[in-house]
């Protein structure tokens, strides 16, 4: 066996919350997510949600993080549908920064932490978004 890190991808994201049933609500109830059992072993208060292979953690502490653009993603099928759902739940969503090949923008949870809502319309092309040369002005 190789003694290299193999990395496959990201497991989990914790996020702080201060109220448990404002944000189980808000991950279950707005954002639709499966909430599942946490390790019983825990002596502190956390609610986790499965979203296939790979899990949100909310973790309860007496202050929230303070603001930041520190974020994770959810990818959507479809966006525009994504915007009238959040409209119907009355979650403002803040547009952003465009990205080629993408539709994307933000909303917050109850406790202020953002999350990105992200639909790839083709595969994100690394190249594309290359810093070109500047070009030279005579």
């Amino acid at each position: 066996m190789a003694d290299s890190l193999a990395i496959v991808k990201i497991d989990h994201c914790s996020v702080i919350i201060t109220d448990v049933e404002r944000s189980r609500r808000f991950y279950r109830d707005v954002l639709g997510l499966k909430e599942v059992y946490p390790p019983r072993t825990f002596d502190f208060v956390a609610v986790w949600f499965d979203l296939g292979d790979q899990h949100i953690h909310l973790l309860q502490k007496p202050q929230a993080d303070t603001i930041s653009a520190r974020h994770f993603a959810l990818r959507v099928l479809d966006i525009q549908a994504a915007r009238r759902h959040f409209a119907k739940h009355g979650v403002p969503i803040q547009e952003t920064t465009p990205i080629h090949g993408a539709d994307r923008f933000f909303v917050h949870d109850p406790d202020g932490n953002r999350i990105e809502i992200i639909q790839w319309l083709r595969p994100y092309d690394s190249l594309e978004n290359a810093l070109q040369p500047k070009q030279k002005s005579n």
